[in-house]
Protein backbone atom coordinates (compact mmCIF):
# COMPACT_ATOMS: atom_id res chain seq x y z
CA UNK A 1 0.00 0.00 0.00
CA UNK A 2 2.87 2.40 0.76
CA UNK A 3 4.36 1.81 -2.69
CA UNK A 4 0.95 2.32 -4.30
CA UNK A 5 0.51 5.62 -2.49
CA UNK A 6 3.99 6.84 -3.40
CA UNK A 7 3.54 5.91 -7.06
CA UNK A 8 0.07 7.42 -7.20
CA UNK A 9 1.19 10.65 -5.58
CA UNK A 10 4.08 11.05 -8.02
CA UNK A 11 1.71 10.47 -10.94
CA UNK A 12 -0.82 12.97 -9.56
CA UNK A 13 1.56 15.92 -9.34
CA UNK A 14 3.25 15.52 -5.95
CA UNK A 15 6.96 16.32 -6.28
CA UNK A 16 9.20 13.35 -5.44
CA UNK A 17 11.70 15.67 -3.74
CA UNK A 18 9.03 16.51 -1.17
CA UNK A 19 8.46 12.86 -0.24
CA UNK A 20 10.64 11.11 2.36
CA UNK A 21 10.11 7.44 3.10
CA UNK A 22 11.22 5.55 6.21
CA UNK A 23 12.01 1.95 5.24
CA UNK A 24 14.16 -0.31 7.47
CA UNK A 25 14.77 -2.91 4.76
CA UNK A 26 17.78 -2.06 2.58
CA UNK A 27 16.53 -3.84 -0.55
CA UNK A 28 13.16 -2.11 -0.30
CA UNK A 29 14.90 1.25 0.12
CA UNK A 30 16.82 0.73 -3.09
CA UNK A 31 13.67 -0.25 -5.01
CA UNK A 32 11.70 2.75 -3.79
CA UNK A 33 14.47 5.21 -4.57
CA UNK A 34 15.07 3.73 -8.02
CA UNK A 35 11.36 3.53 -8.88
CA UNK A 36 10.16 6.92 -7.68
CA UNK A 37 13.18 9.13 -7.00
CA UNK A 38 12.01 9.85 -3.45
CA UNK A 39 14.29 10.20 -0.44
CA UNK A 40 14.43 6.93 1.48
CA UNK A 41 15.87 6.65 4.99
CA UNK A 42 16.49 3.69 7.27
CA UNK A 43 15.27 5.67 10.30
CA UNK A 44 13.60 9.05 10.78
CA UNK A 45 15.94 12.04 10.57
CA UNK A 46 15.46 15.31 12.44
CA UNK A 47 13.65 16.97 9.51
CA UNK A 48 11.00 14.24 9.46
CA UNK A 49 9.63 15.46 12.80
CA UNK A 50 8.83 18.81 11.19
CA UNK A 51 7.12 17.37 8.12
CA UNK A 52 3.70 18.62 7.04
CA UNK A 53 2.21 15.13 6.78
CA UNK A 54 3.21 11.77 8.23
CA UNK A 55 1.59 8.77 6.54
CA UNK A 56 1.53 5.61 8.65
CA UNK A 57 1.64 2.65 6.27
CA UNK A 58 2.91 -0.17 8.47
CA UNK A 59 1.29 -3.35 9.73
CA UNK A 60 -1.06 -2.66 12.65
CA UNK A 61 0.87 -5.02 14.91
CA UNK A 62 4.05 -3.00 14.31
CA UNK A 63 2.51 0.44 14.71
CA UNK A 64 3.25 1.07 18.38
CA UNK A 65 6.95 0.31 17.90
CA UNK A 66 7.10 2.31 14.66
CA UNK A 67 5.66 5.37 16.41
CA UNK A 68 8.03 5.22 19.39
CA UNK A 69 10.59 7.65 17.82
CA UNK A 70 7.78 10.17 17.18
CA UNK A 71 6.20 10.08 20.65
CA UNK A 72 6.03 13.61 22.02
CA UNK A 73 8.03 14.98 19.08
CA UNK A 74 5.25 16.12 16.73
CA UNK A 75 3.62 19.54 16.95
CA UNK A 76 1.66 20.46 13.81
CA UNK A 77 2.23 17.43 11.59
CA UNK A 78 -0.90 15.88 10.10
CA UNK A 79 -0.78 12.13 10.77
CA UNK A 80 -2.62 9.91 8.27
CA UNK A 81 -3.00 6.24 9.15
CA UNK A 82 -3.80 3.54 6.60
CA UNK A 83 -3.31 0.74 9.13
CA UNK A 84 -6.39 -1.48 9.26
CA UNK A 85 -8.31 -1.57 12.51
CA UNK A 86 -6.19 0.81 14.58
CA UNK A 87 -8.31 3.45 16.32
CA UNK A 88 -7.26 7.08 16.46
CA UNK A 89 -7.45 7.19 20.26
CA UNK A 90 -4.73 4.54 20.45
CA UNK A 91 -2.54 6.17 17.80
CA UNK A 92 -3.01 9.50 19.57
CA UNK A 93 -1.92 8.05 22.91
CA UNK A 94 1.14 6.42 21.35
CA UNK A 95 2.15 9.75 19.81
CA UNK A 96 1.32 11.72 22.94
CA UNK A 97 0.04 10.18 26.14
CA UNK A 98 -3.24 9.14 27.75
CA UNK A 99 -3.75 12.58 29.30
CA UNK A 100 -2.86 14.51 26.14
CA UNK A 101 -3.21 12.32 23.04
CA UNK A 102 -2.06 13.72 19.72
CA UNK A 103 -5.08 15.08 17.85
CA UNK A 104 -4.12 15.95 14.25
CA UNK A 105 -5.08 12.50 13.00
CA UNK A 106 -6.86 11.04 9.99
CA UNK A 107 -7.72 7.35 9.75
CA UNK A 108 -8.19 5.70 6.36
CA UNK A 109 -9.38 2.33 5.12
CA UNK A 110 -8.16 1.78 1.53
CA UNK A 111 -8.45 -1.49 -0.36
CA UNK A 112 -6.14 -3.52 -2.59
CA UNK A 113 -7.36 -2.17 -5.98
CA UNK A 114 -5.37 0.91 -4.90
CA UNK A 115 -2.41 -1.07 -6.25
CA UNK A 116 -3.70 -0.36 -9.77
CA UNK A 117 -5.08 3.11 -9.02
CA UNK A 118 -8.66 1.85 -8.72
CA UNK A 119 -9.11 1.82 -4.96
CA UNK A 120 -11.84 3.21 -2.77
CA UNK A 121 -10.88 4.62 0.63
CA UNK A 122 -13.07 5.40 3.62
CA UNK A 123 -11.70 8.34 5.64
CA UNK A 124 -12.37 9.87 9.05
CA UNK A 125 -10.75 13.00 10.48
CA UNK A 126 -10.40 13.61 14.21
CA UNK A 127 -11.88 16.88 15.51
CA UNK A 128 -8.37 18.34 15.70
CA UNK A 129 -8.03 18.33 11.90
CA UNK A 130 -9.01 21.48 10.05
CA UNK A 131 -10.36 21.83 6.50
CA UNK A 132 -6.84 22.21 5.07
CA UNK A 133 -5.78 18.99 6.79
CA UNK A 134 -8.76 17.11 5.40
CA UNK A 135 -7.98 18.47 1.93
CA UNK A 136 -4.37 17.27 1.87
CA UNK A 137 -5.28 13.89 3.38
CA UNK A 138 -7.93 13.52 0.70
CA UNK A 139 -5.46 14.43 -2.04
CA UNK A 140 -3.02 11.77 -0.85
CA UNK A 141 -5.56 8.95 -0.81
CA UNK A 142 -7.24 10.15 -4.00
CA UNK A 143 -3.92 9.39 -5.71
CA UNK A 144 -4.91 5.70 -5.67
CA UNK A 145 -8.67 5.95 -6.29
CA UNK A 146 -11.85 7.48 -4.97
CA UNK A 147 -12.46 8.53 -1.37
CA UNK A 148 -15.49 8.65 0.91
CA UNK A 149 -15.49 10.66 4.15
CA UNK A 150 -17.45 9.34 7.13
CA UNK A 151 -18.59 11.36 10.13
CA UNK A 152 -18.11 8.62 12.73
CA UNK A 153 -14.91 6.62 13.14
CA UNK A 154 -16.94 3.50 13.96
CA UNK A 155 -18.24 3.54 10.39
CA UNK A 156 -14.75 2.64 9.18
CA UNK A 157 -15.35 -0.84 10.58
CA UNK A 158 -18.31 -1.08 8.21
CA UNK A 159 -16.16 0.32 5.38
CA UNK A 160 -13.75 -2.50 6.16
CA UNK A 161 -16.54 -5.04 5.78
CA UNK A 162 -17.81 -3.56 2.52
CA UNK A 163 -14.85 -2.29 0.51
CA UNK A 164 -11.81 -3.28 2.56
CA UNK A 165 -12.67 -6.98 2.43
CA UNK A 166 -14.91 -6.51 -0.61
CA UNK A 167 -12.32 -7.31 -3.29
CA UNK A 168 -12.08 -10.82 -1.82
CA UNK A 169 -15.83 -11.26 -2.28
CA UNK A 170 -15.50 -10.17 -5.90
CA UNK A 171 -12.50 -12.44 -6.48
CA UNK A 172 -14.52 -15.30 -4.99
CA UNK A 173 -17.38 -14.50 -7.38
CA UNK A 174 -14.99 -14.45 -10.34
CA UNK A 175 -13.49 -17.72 -9.13
CA UNK A 176 -16.94 -19.35 -9.02
CA UNK A 177 -17.96 -17.96 -12.42
CA UNK A 178 -14.69 -19.22 -13.90
CA UNK A 179 -15.24 -22.65 -12.34
CA UNK A 180 -18.75 -22.75 -13.84
CA UNK A 181 -17.36 -21.98 -17.29
CA UNK A 182 -14.70 -24.66 -16.94
CA UNK A 183 -17.32 -27.17 -15.79
CA UNK A 184 -19.30 -26.41 -18.95
CA UNK A 185 -16.35 -27.20 -21.21
CA UNK A 186 -14.37 -23.98 -21.58
CA UNK A 187 -10.61 -23.99 -21.09
CA UNK A 188 -9.41 -22.15 -17.98
CA UNK A 189 -8.11 -19.10 -19.85
CA UNK A 190 -11.37 -18.56 -21.74
CA UNK A 191 -13.52 -19.15 -18.65
CA UNK A 192 -11.42 -16.66 -16.69
CA UNK A 193 -11.63 -14.05 -19.45
CA UNK A 194 -15.39 -14.39 -19.63
CA UNK A 195 -15.71 -14.08 -15.84
CA UNK A 196 -13.35 -11.12 -15.39
CA UNK A 197 -14.71 -9.12 -18.31
CA UNK A 198 -18.27 -9.74 -17.17
CA UNK A 199 -17.46 -8.22 -13.77
CA UNK A 200 -15.50 -5.34 -15.30
CA UNK A 201 -18.23 -4.52 -17.80
CA UNK A 202 -21.05 -4.74 -15.28
CA UNK A 203 -19.18 -2.49 -12.84
CA UNK A 204 -18.49 0.10 -15.56
CA UNK A 205 -22.14 0.03 -16.64
CA UNK A 206 -23.29 0.48 -13.03
CA UNK A 207 -20.91 3.42 -12.63
CA UNK A 208 -21.98 5.09 -15.88
CA UNK A 209 -25.72 4.54 -15.50
CA UNK A 210 -28.16 6.74 -13.61
CA UNK A 211 -30.15 3.60 -12.80
CA UNK A 212 -29.69 1.80 -9.47
CA UNK A 213 -28.09 -1.67 -9.47
CA UNK A 214 -31.51 -3.20 -8.77
CA UNK A 215 -33.00 -1.44 -11.81
CA UNK A 216 -30.10 -2.58 -14.00
CA UNK A 217 -30.64 -6.13 -12.72
CA UNK A 218 -34.34 -5.95 -13.59
CA UNK A 219 -33.58 -4.64 -17.09
CA UNK A 220 -31.41 -7.64 -17.90
CA UNK A 221 -33.86 -10.14 -16.38
CA UNK A 222 -36.58 -11.23 -18.81
CA UNK A 223 -39.54 -13.02 -17.28
CA UNK A 224 -39.08 -16.76 -17.71
CA UNK A 225 -35.64 -16.27 -19.28
CA UNK A 226 -32.16 -17.53 -18.55
CA UNK A 227 -31.19 -14.75 -16.14
CA UNK A 228 -34.42 -15.21 -14.18
CA UNK A 229 -33.61 -18.90 -13.77
CA UNK A 230 -30.10 -18.10 -12.53
CA UNK A 231 -31.28 -15.43 -10.08
CA UNK A 232 -33.98 -17.73 -8.72
CA UNK A 233 -31.30 -20.31 -7.99
CA UNK A 234 -29.14 -17.71 -6.20
CA UNK A 235 -32.13 -16.56 -4.16
CA UNK A 236 -32.97 -20.11 -3.14
CA UNK A 237 -29.36 -20.58 -2.03
CA UNK A 238 -29.59 -17.48 0.17
CA UNK A 239 -26.82 -15.69 -1.71
CA UNK A 240 -28.09 -12.14 -1.01
CA UNK A 241 -28.47 -12.62 2.74
CA UNK A 242 -25.20 -14.56 2.94
CA UNK A 243 -23.28 -11.63 1.47
CA UNK A 244 -24.90 -9.17 3.87
CA UNK A 245 -23.96 -11.52 6.71
CA UNK A 246 -20.39 -11.68 5.43
CA UNK A 247 -20.09 -7.88 5.56
CA UNK A 248 -21.46 -7.90 9.11
CA UNK A 249 -18.96 -10.58 10.13
CA UNK A 250 -16.04 -8.63 8.67
CA UNK A 251 -17.22 -5.41 10.32
CA UNK A 252 -17.52 -7.12 13.70
CA UNK A 253 -14.05 -8.61 13.34
CA UNK A 254 -12.64 -5.17 12.47
CA UNK A 255 -14.03 -3.77 15.74
CA UNK A 256 -12.59 -6.70 17.68
CA UNK A 257 -9.15 -6.25 16.11
CA UNK A 258 -9.19 -2.53 16.90
CA UNK A 259 -9.83 -3.29 20.57
CA UNK A 260 -7.14 -5.97 20.67
CA UNK A 261 -4.50 -3.89 18.87
CA UNK A 262 -5.14 -0.91 21.12
CA UNK A 263 -4.42 -3.02 24.20
CA UNK A 264 -0.94 -4.04 23.00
Amino acid sequence: MASALIGGMCERGFDAVDITVIEPDAAARERLQASYGVTVLAAPGADVFDSDVLVLAVKPQQMKAALAPFAGALRKTLVVSVAAGLRLIDIGCWLGDADAPYSRLVRCMPNTPALVGAGITGMFAAPGVDAAGREIAGRILAAVGNIVWVDDEARLDVVTGISGSGPAYVFHFIEALEAAGFAQGFDVASARRLAIDTVLGAAKLAEASEDSPSTLREKVTSKGGTTAAALAHLAAAGWHDALIGAVEAASTRSRELGEQLGQN
